[in-house]
């Protein structure tokens, strides 16, 4: 089973790429708390890129803001590719399939607003 589940901030307002085929795909990085303290009595926080598409990406891009807390339900993709040293890279991305829009970041919006 591949299913991942995560709510956390948005560091930066989502990024929307038109696709040939009139697909869109938005790129957004959350960041999520560990659910623990590092030795320091610090909760450490990963940074996780997710990739949406298509009606997700649109809607999340039209109504998530840079510090917007949303909760995203999806499966993990692992894409392979040579450098130009020949060596493999594996990166994982989160691709998401369902998204919450859980909290806005009011300073954003009043921000938004009065502009």
């Amino acid at each position: 089973m591949n299913q991942v589940v995560l709510v956390g901030r948005l560091t930066k307002n989502p990024e929307v790429t038109d696709l040939t085929d009139n697909k869109k795909r938005t790129t957004i990085t959350l960041a999520v708390n560990r659910p623990f303290k590092n030795s320091d009595g610090i909760y450490e926080t990963d940074f996780i890129k997710c990739i949406l598409w298509n009606g997700i990406a649109a809607n999340t891009s039209e109504f998530c803001h840079k510090g917007d807390i949303v909760g995203i339900k999806g499966r993990l993709e692992t894409n392979i590719y040579e450098d130009t040293d020949k060596r493999k890279i594996y990166n994982i991305d989160v691709v998401a399939e369902r998204v919450s829009f859980l909290a806005t970041n009011k300073k954003n919006n009043e921000k938004e607003t009065e502009i």
